[in-house]
């Protein structure tokens, strides 16, 4: 087995940042009145500015798949060229297609000249984590040499008013106040698009900083507990969800099918606790001292769960310091599946990080409450 190492890392974050005030320039307005969630949502997730792959007019100015590749074209450089990769693995919640794969978009967009394996992972903020793990356990196995693995998003043409005009529409001529259910609304405010990527090699870089990975380590409690974030459905009474395939095309943009939403009644409930349950018993399956940790990356969706992330931690014998935190949401806005690539990149490349150092990462995921975390070495 082969030790692995992060040997560079890069971000893509498309145009400028975008303020608070000026989100509905992009967005729109949905039946034409601004929004009243909007204010109670920005004030609890905290965030401040993110990206969008948008113009003022609400006009994409890019794809994810080309989010994605300039991402990844910030990793080559004369120690890595395009035509060395001998691996592609891409995780992302926001596909511009359903098929083809989005690492086959993504290697088209890359303009290289060789065929290259890929691996396309799909799901939530999780995915990210997934096709990291994909491309860790080919190098550490000796099947490749070398992997990028990327995390990404575009989440913001799914956010625009038009995406959600219908169902106010609908909800007119049903007599009811056309507002859209806050499940939906509630995530306009929160999500941004962007990109990391890493670049994984067996060995580490001289005189660079390179992070080895020691472990990953994934948790699932669909046994458990039923549906939270989701699209392309609709959650049912008894809280199964039934598919977009079983609607009558007219109820798509009637009921907004497509829309990502967030069951916000059981997110609370679960997703803290289940994250602090699933770090408990990676420390205790790998033997870790929190005391040997000296950086915290945790993906958050919002600046509310801050202070309860870290009690949770605590109340299982996990107590980290604030200073021991890294966080850039407030900044960045939620990446989903970018977030926790693109908060590594920023450490890697801040010129703080000392050799032997420990950086632990964690990301949930809301859909069904699965989790990841990893441990990092600083070479």
């Amino acid at each position: 087995m082969s030790n692995v190492y992060i040997t560079k890392s890069s971000t893509y974050l498309p145009n400028e940042p975008i303020v608070n005030d000026d989100m509905e320039s992009y967005l729109g307005l949905v039946n034409n009145t601004p929004s009243k969630a909007r204010a109670l949502i920005l004030r609890n997730n905290q965030i401040k500015t993110r990206y969008y792959a948008l113009d003022k007019n609400g006009q994409p100015t890019h794809t994810n798949a080309q989010i994605t590749a300039n991402a990844i074209n910030g990793l080559f450089d004369e120690n890595f060229k395009k035509e060395d990769m001998e691996l592609l693995s891409c995780g992302t919640t926001s596909a511009d297609q359903i098929q083809p794969s989005h690492a086959s978009m993504v290697h088209g967009e890359l303009g290289m000249n060789k065929s290259v394996e890929i691996n396309t992972s799909m799901g939530l903020c999780n995915s990210g984590m997934n096709a990291l793990n994909y491309g860790f356990l080919s190098v550490k196995a000796g099947v490749k040499n070398n992997a990028v693995c990327v995390g990404s998003e575009r989440f913001s043409s799914w956010m625009t008013a038009d995406k959600f005009d219908h169902e106010a529409e609908n909800l007119k001529l049903l007599e009811e106040r056309p507002i859209v259910a806050f499940k939906r609304e509630f995530l306009r405010w929160m999500l941004s698009d962007g990109a990391g990527a890493f670049l994984l090699e067996n060995k580490p870089r001289e005189n660079q900083t390179s992070l080895r990975i020691e472990w990953i380590d994934f948790y699932s409690y669909a046994h458990e507990i039923e549906a939270c974030m989701y699209s392309g459905c609709e959650k049912q009474e008894d809280g199964s969800l039934k598919s977009w395939a079983d609607y009558p095309s007219d109820e798509w943009l009637k009921q907004s099918i497509f829309a990502l939403k967030q069951d916000t009644k059981i997110l609370d409930q679960y997703i803290l606790v289940k994250g602090a349950q699933s770090l408990r018993t990676s420390f205790d399956k790998h033997e870790l001292d929190p005391e040997s940790v000296d950086h915290v990356l945790a993906h958050i969706s919002s600046g509310y769960f801050k202070d309860g992330l870290k009690q949770e931690f605590a109340n299982v014998g996990l107590d980290f310091p604030w200073e021991k935190w890294f966080y850039n949401l407030s900044e960045v806005g939620n990446i989903g599946a970018g977030s926790i690539f693109i908060a590594v990149e920023q450490l890697m490349n801040s010129g703080k990080l000392k050799k032997g150092e420990k950086i632990l990462l964690c990301v949930p995921e809301s859909g069904r409450f699965a989790y990841s975390c990893a441990l990092l070495t600083v070479c």
